[in-house]
This record gives structure tokens, sequence and C-alpha cells, in this order.
């Protein structure tokens, strides 16, 4: 029987970390943040009073064993002066099925049985109004997911608007794990999302299985500025209960001197560097290697493969 591992996290990150972790012999639980409020699913939160979709149209296709071809339909937004202008092929299907069903769940469960997607996907809630606060260290309130990324402050608590009902598959979930991974991404608006819920925080600290987080690359304009590897799991713990983070995976890949300045200049993101006394300290366990490529756009990502391999060799050892 192969070891069940529960990833969670939204946006990007944990899209490309799926589409090299499906190719293990793992048994995979993707819990996805449903409270992006901005771009194509903002906007079909606002008209059809859904939860959002976009980040599970990406994990659903990266874990799909379909053609290429299909895939980039899924991903392809709408380029037109009509009402589809921006919105992603995936997205509208992905609210087509939930209009039929009722529930989100339920229509993941379709999509994925059409994609071929041999693991399964649950969003952390099915709550159509859920909204993402954040505290700034000024005291300002920020609502919304979109709003708090393009605040580019300090935020000093993230919480929600009202307490999610999570999905009782999710803690399940969590329950019967060998691994739990909080995934490489925003810390504010993919990782934190899942793990502020009061019913998901009793069930890890219930879990017998260790936590794993996938430290990001680079930092995160306004929010993470000038953190390092211990920085990201020390916030990481203060919004966890009983159990912390138990390992840590981190990129010693040398950054050249054009990217840094590259990412420095374009995007204000400075490379997340490792601390090896602080992550002693911590008493997190550290695995590190060189895990960074550059991707064909030119931009720093994860080895996906290289990344997987140490999980999965982590998660055989353990």
């Amino acid at each position: 029987m192969y070891k069940k591992v529960v990833v969670m996290g939204g946006g990007t990150g944990i899209s490309y970390l799926l589409r090299g972790l499906k190719d293990f012999p793992v048994d995979i639980t993707a819990v996805i943040t449903v409270s992006d409020n901005g771009r194509s699913t903002g906007k079909l939160r606002q008209e059809f009073h859904t939860p959002a979709v976009g980040d599970i149209r990406k994990v659903i296709t990266n874990l799909s064993q379909i053609d290429e071809p299909i895939k980039k339909m899924m991903s392809y937004r709408f380029n037109t002066s009509s009402d589809l202008d921006g919105h992603a092929v995936g997205n509208l299907i992905l609210t087509a099925m939930l209009d039929i069903t009722g529930s989100l769940k339920d229509s993941i469960a379709h999509l994925s049985k059409i994609l071929d997607v041999r693991h399964t996907v649950l969003p952390i809630s099915e709550d159509s109004d859920l909204t993402l606060m954040g505290l700034d260290k000024d005291g300002n309130v920020i609502e919304g997911e979109e709003q708090i990324t393009q605040a580019h402050r300090e935020f000093k608590k993230i919480f929600y608007k009202s307490e999610p009902k999570v999905l009782p598959e999710v803690l399940k979930a969590i329950e019967e794990a060998d691994l739990i991974i909080f995934s490489m991404g925003s810390l504010y608006t993919s990782v934190l999302p899942n793990i502020i819920c009061k019913e998901v925080e009793k069930a890890l600290d219930k879990a017998k299985a260790p936590i794993m987080y996938l430290s990001n690359i680079v930092t995160q304009p306004g929010e993470t500025d000038g953190f390092t590897v211990g920085d990201h799991v020390k916030l990481l713990n203060r919004y966890l209960n009983k159990k912390k983070v138990d390992v840590v995976v981190a990129s010693n890949t040398k950054i050249s001197e054009a990217m840094a300045k590259k990412y420095e200049s374009e995007e204000q993101k400075d490379p997340v560097l490792i601390d090896y006394e602080e992550l002693e300290k911590i008493g997190v366990e550290l695995l590190e290697d060189d895990l960074m490529i550059i991707d064909e756009d030119n931009t720093l990502k994860h080895n996906s493969l290289k990344l997987s391999s140490l999980i999965f060799s982590y998660l055989m050892r353990k």
C-alpha cells in the first residue's frame, strides 16, 4: 500500500510540486485554499457566489495524465472585448460543474475523472463567501486575498472574516497521513489560509505524521522581505498550535549575480538564504540540495522531479 501524503497550499507553488510528485508511488491528497478573489476566479465568485476555483484548476491540470494540448486548453485565457476576457477555460468548466452538482468537491471529482487524475484534490472548504483578512503592523485591516497580495505590507496576523467549515474529508486525510507537506508559495495567501482554520489546527495537533515545509526560493515583496529559511519556519510555527514544523526542504543552489539583480530590480525579491544555526536552534531538520532551475520563461523554479525525489526519500526513511 502506498504511503499517504497530504499537500497543503495554493497558487503556482503547489501545482509545480505536484507535477513531479504525481509520478512517485505515493497516495496524494492535495488540499487547496479557496479564498482567492482576483482575476478570473474573482469575477466568477462575484457572479456565481462560489468558492475560488482557479488554484484547483491549476492543481487538477498538473496532476492530470492527459496530453499537453488538453492541459493547455484548461489553462487557456480568453483575450477578447467581451465578458469572457481573462477567463480561463478550466475555471469556466469547474464553475459549470459546480452549478450542476451543487458541490465543489463533487465537481472536482468529476473533472478529475475526465482528465485522468489518479490522486485526490479537495478544497479546504465549500464556503462560497470565504474571505481572507490581514492585519498589518500599523494596525490596518486589509480585506481580500488579492488585496493582501497587492498591499506589499508586513502582516501581524492573517485570519478569516468568518470561520470556515472545513470538509470532513480534509480532516480525515490529515489524520491518516504519513507525511503532511506545506507547499512552497506565498505564506500569507497560499499556505496560511489552510492552516489557520481551527478544525485543521486541531487535526494537525492529533496527526501522527511529521510536518514538512518546502521553503520558497525568493522572498515576497513587502511581506517576507529579508526572510531566511528559519524566518519562514518560525512564522508557520507561530500559527500552529502544539505540533510544529518537523523538517524543512531548502535549495542551496547558488544564484548567479545577474539573476539575483534581475529579481531585485524587476520584482523586489531576494534569495531566501539558509540560516543553519537558527534552524538548529528551532530544532527543525534541514534537507538541502541543488533544487533550483531557470525555467523556459527565465524565472527561478524548483526542479520538481528532484524536489519530489527528496520528499520520497524522506518518506521512505521515516
